[in-house]
């Protein structure tokens, strides 16, 4: 079993920064993707950017240009770096991690932007 700890959540004002990470448990050698998506009230939950075992990436088209995805190997830890944040990037941030083609979510991990 996985197990995915998420942190850096919190209130920023609009055109700031955060810095996210998740943090999966197991050798990353096993793991075939980790990744953040995100999910704001009323709306369905979606990709904002994952890197695959490998070193590649996507992004979600809204956070193109502004977000980040790099990771750590050493650490098993791959981090969302979120710059230029705006109103509409408030919601609950969750790591995804899929090992053996199982997969595990985060307990999620709360970003408001607002002034």
């Amino acid at each position: 079993q996985v197990h995915v700890v998420e942190s850096g959540g919190g209130l920023v004002q609009p055109g700031g920064s955060l810095r996210l990470s998740c943090a999966a448990s197991g050798s990353y050698f096993s793991i075939s993707a980790m990744g953040w998506y995100r999910q704001a009230s009323g709306k369905e939950r979606e990709l904002v950017a994952q890197i695959i075992t490998g070193g590649s990436s996507n992004y979600g088209d809204s956070v193109k240009g502004r977000f980040t995805i790099s990771r750590d190997t050493a650490k098993n830890t791959v981090y969302l770096q979120m710059n230029n944040l705006k109103p509409e990037d408030t919601a609950v941030y969750y790591c995804k991690v899929i090992r053996y083609g199982v997969t595990t979510w985060g307990q999620g991990t709360q970003v408001t932007v607002s002034s």
